[in-house]
């Protein structure tokens, strides 16, 4: 066991050379640098956290639903069928060979058959209300956590000299600033990543998993080798747009269509200002170059920059996805639903169905609605 913490923590690998983790064990009187150890706060912090957002969505989110005429709704349940079940844990959308050969062997209509599935995949679905709520909360963490993080980081000098990232690493100071941002974001994610076992399933369960993991991996690290300084400037600039994401799936799920299109509208000009200007050519650029020229290269250097560029690659991508739906939203008048959790229309999936008839193609898989990239595509640090 020793010699794997040893393998995982080398000193070699996480800090500059002639630097090891005893120097930064003892720091100059009344001051503190940051240990591997605090991050074990994160974890009580992190059942806080889940708390507080249970308590939050009782007592403050649902009546915010009451009052927008938002109700829970009581999706109609599939009749149990043990056959169509033991199907269903295999594949949730059988193809149409598939859905014949169960019309046969229940000696049912295979519309029938076909509506069992859709009422089936239905009731794993999140209503309105419950999306609402867990919207509600996030818009409220990151409204809360960004106006913290800009009044923090508006004294630091780092902030408007990003030089100053790099000047005397990694023996820089822990101040109370970085340790509440670093805590509170560091416990968050582990509240989203625990709070997925607990709610309801989505699609993209494993990618957010993935997603929460990796962004938990990256802060644990950057704090563990004091690159607090340059990981404050990455998170602002990431939750910055997420306000304006969970402002417009409130709009969307209250029926405000307007409101949502333009909130959506300027979270995808929010979204290309960090994420594709102040993000590359202000943070990575400092992490790339700035800290080059001032502390040199060594491989866990290679390692963050590494991350800190694919990460701008999936900012691309998810730019090219999002204005699609916000080009859409400008000239068509509507953002496109979010295909992880909606509810499956009844009458449009008869309507297709019947059309596919008509025109003798045989059904297949149903038609997906134009994805919203939401929690995947705006967190990561």
């Amino acid at each position: 066991m020793t010699s794997m913490s040893a393998w995982i923590w080398s000193e070699s690998f996480w800090l500059p050379p002639n630097v090891t983790w005893a120097d930064l064990e003892h720091p100059p009187p009344g001051e503190d640098f940051p240990r591997a150890g605090h991050i074990l706060t994160a974890l009580p912090l992190a059942i806080g956290v889940l708390a507080v957002r249970v308590i939050f969505e009782r007592l403050v989110a649902k009546p915010c639903a009451h009052i927008l005429q938002i109700q829970a709704g009581a999706s109609r349940r599939a009749q149990p069928n043990a056959l169509l079940e033991r199907v269903f844990t295999s594949t949730t959308s059988p193809d149409s060979r598939r859905v014949e050969g169960l019309s046969k062997q229940l000696d049912w209509d295979t519309r029938k058959v076909q509506r069992w599935f859709r009422l089936r995949r239905n009731q794993d679905k999140p209503a309105t209300l419950t999306k609402f709520c867990e919207s509600m909360w996030r818009l409220t963490f990151y409204l809360g956590i960004f106006i913290y993080a800009i009044r923090y980081l508006w004294v630091s000098p780092w902030m408007w000299d990003t030089r100053q990232c790099w000047y005397n690493y990694p023996f820089q100071t822990l101040s109370p600033g970085q340790y509440n941002y670093y805590m509170a974001e560091l416990a968050f994610y582990w509240s989203l990543m625990l709070s997925q076992f607990t709610d309801i399933k989505r699609k993209d369960f494993l990618i957010m998993l993935i997603h929460h993991l990796a962004t938990i991996t990256l802060i644990t690290f950057s704090y563990a080798n004091n690159m607090l300084r340059a990981g404050t400037l990455v998170m602002c600039v990431h939750d910055a747009s997420d306000i304006l994401l969970e402002a417009a799936k409130l709009a969307n799920y209250a029926k405000y269509q307007r409101l949502c299109d333009g909130l959506f509208v300027l979270f995808s000009i929010i979204f290309f200002i960090t994420r594709l200007v102040i993000y590359p050519f202000w943070v990575v650029y400092s992490v790339f170059v700035e800290s080059w020229v001032i502390i040199g290269p060594y491989q866990s250097w290679w390692l963050l920059n590494g991350l800190l560029l694919v990460l701008q690659v999936l900012h691309v991508f998810w730019f090219y996805l999002i204005a699609r739906i916000a080009i859409k939203a400008l000239f068509k008048g509507k953002v496109s639903k979010d295909d992880r959790s909606d509810i499956e229309s009844s009458s449009e999936e008869e309507t297709d169905t019947s059309s596919r008839n008509k025109s003798h193609l045989s059904p297949s898989t149903e038609p997906s609605n134009g994805h919203v990239p939401t929690g995947g595509g705006t967190h990561e640090h």
